[in-house]
């Protein structure tokens, strides 16, 4: 009996311990099995792709395009503000950085889109909306440092966009109006700069802690669209020049 028993208790233990075994492949092969079909970057990349006679354009090309028309929304006018309430000429002068090089940014993103049958937003996303009120609040020396630390942060994080636009589009619109943004945001980000009263220290400890932001809403894939109007009367100062085109767009 006792040699029986014993046998048993083993029989039971091992049954006990296959069953486990069993259990936990059955859990781990769905994950595997799951996340190898879940399918690559690059099947991502191919899905969210549509193609135009200037190459494959992207859904970070389609998001790239509506930050330059957004930037050009709220950055526009917040030149035009710093013109008018600046108290020190490098102030108003990044002002009228902001006013001629946004105009003529903006005017390339509507002509790419208009193109690639893209459509765009005509007003400026809430946050830019909140920028814009803060600085609408703000006087004075206040004034100054809002303006100079707003804009700088923001073009910034446009500024990492753009280069990796740059280098990863296979989109030859994308990829001119990119040099053109390129040249366009450094010149903004140096005359911001130039006034003193940027917080470099708060500019870092902003990249490190902040989470990757979400993707901007992507326009709809090409179609026939009108492109927009703009969104600001603007008549350039012509005491600046604008900022060199890298490129134009081909007709």
């Amino acid at each position: 009996m006792r040699s029986i028993n014993r046998t048993g208790l083993v029989s039971g233990t091992g049954l006990i311990i296959a069953a486990l075994t069993a259990t936990l492949a059955a859990l781990i092969f769905p994950i595997w099995s799951y996340a190898d079909r879940a399918g690559t970057g690059l099947d991502t990349l191919n899905a969210q792709s549509v193609s135009t006679q200037f190459g494959p354009l992207s859904a970070l090309d389609r998001e790239f395009i509506t930050k330059v028309r957004l930037a050009g929304l709220w950055e526009l006018p917040a030149g035009q503000q710093a013109e008018e309430r600046g108290t020190t000429q490098a102030v108003k002068t990044a002002g009228a950085h902001l006013v001629e090089g946004h105009t003529f940014l903006d005017a390339r993103a509507r002509n790419v889109a208009a193109r690639l049958g893209l459509e765009l937003p005509n007003q400026p996303n809430p946050q830019q909306r909140g920028w814009l009120a803060t600085l609408d609040a703000a006087h004075g020396t206040d004034y100054d440092q809002k303006f100079a630390n707003i804009l700088r942060r923001a073009h910034g994080k446009v500024f990492s966009v753009v280069a990796q636009v740059r280098a990863n589009t296979r989109n030859s619109l994308v990829r001119d109006l990119a040099d053109d943004a390129n040249t366009t945001v450094l010149d903004h980000i140096k005359v911001l700069e130039a006034t003193g009263y940027v917080d470099f220290d708060a500019l870092a400890q902003d990249a490190a802690t902040a989470s990757p932001p979400p993707l901007t809403a992507s326009p709809a894939p090409p179609g026939p669209t009108a492109s927009p109007d703009s969104p600001v009367p603007v008549t350039p100062s012509g005491t600046y020049p604008l900022p060199p085109a890298a490129s134009r767009p081909k007709s």
